[in-house]
């Protein structure tokens, strides 16, 4: 199914604030998993395996999209392996753009991707620009409020350092020192304030927080010497770190479900979730997230509103 991309048209409202300041992947107390290992993301294309379209799914559709075949997918970008620019290109690739596609190809539509800041997706949905996004975004309560989620992967967070972890940096050493996150992630919306109560309670200063529209711009500011750490997804920043000698990973911390964000409408969650069943166990959904390094984030079902 061929895929269209076009940059978002601007500044999404300011609407549902309360959503959008949780972030990209949400912990729990469980091991860490999933990292981008030493894959070549060089000659990486926007086609995915071929999927057989799920007939069921697709009936389950809004006539709205039934009738156009269109499905309008909020991603951001600069943030490789999970979604960026394949050089030089206007192509985005990632495995976020991937599972967009695959669900595409199940649902028989064709997924219209607008480039976001990650800050402006869910009011970007609130206002009927975008049907979903496919963002690495957490299920949780407070989002729940305005949209549905259907999981497809799993994710861990990282704290990268400078080499060798010369401060002995954890994401429990964090007091006082200078750290990166993306804007409006859940790293920084709500582990900081657990972290920050830690470090007061322990008569230490607050994390002194920097905050970048993309984690790479944080990964550029710490390898300069700029920021003595960056919290962000693990497979982002364990990516990272096989790209540059400047920085290793000092803890990786927590796992959590992360799930496609949708407008809420009843048919839209029903026939996403039974797509995306349909590509969870199809041997496309493997080659994807073996593309990207990322088998060990594989989930068994598409479980829907299963809130952190």
């Amino acid at each position: 199914m061929t895929t269209a991309i076009r940059r978002a048209a601007g500044p999404a409202a300011v609407a549902l604030g309360l959503v959008v300041s949780l972030g990209a992947c949400s912990q729990t107390p469980a091991p860490a998993a999933t990292g981008a290992g030493q894959v070549d993301l060089s000659k990486i294309s926007t086609q995915v395996p071929p999927l057989a379209q799920d007939a069921a799914a697709a009936a389950l559709l809004p006539a709205s999209i039934q009738s156009s075949k269109v499905l309008k997918v909020a991603i951001p970008t600069n943030e490789p392996p999970t979604q960026f620019y394949q050089e030089g290109t206007q192509d985005l690739v990632g495995l976020n753009p991937d599972m967009a596609r695959l669900l595409g190809e199940a649902l028989g539509v064709k997924v219209e991707i607008s480039v976001a800041n990650f800050d402006a997706i869910i009011p970007g949905i609130a206002a009927g620009r975008y049907d979903a996004t496919v963002s690495s975004m957490s299920p949780t309560a407070e989002r729940g409020k305005v949209l549905d989620f259907v999981d497809y992967v799993q994710f861990g967070s990282g704290v990268a350092v400078a080499k060798g972890n010369p401060l002995g940096l954890t994401e429990k050493t964090l007091c006082g020192k200078k750290v990166g996150f993306l804007t409006a992630s859940y790293q920084l919306r709500t582990d900081v304030p657990d972290f920050d109560k830690a470090c007061q309670t322990a008569g230490k200063d607050k994390i002194q927080t920097s905050e970048f529209q993309d984690t790479r711009q944080a990964i550029s500011a710490l390898a300069s010497g700029r920021l003595d750490a960056v919290l962000a997804d693990s497979p982002i920043v364990n990516y990272a770190a096989t790209q540059n000698p400047d920085i290793e990973i000092g803890a990786t911390y927590g796992v959590a479900d992360v799930g496609i964000g949708l407008a809420k409408e009843q048919g839209l969650v029903k026939a996403v979730a039974k797509a995306m069943a349909t590509v969870i166990h199809s041997d496309a959904y493997a080659t994807v997230l073996k593309r990207y390094g990322l088998q060990s984030g594989a989930v068994t079902e598409a479980s829907v509103n299963k809130f952190q």
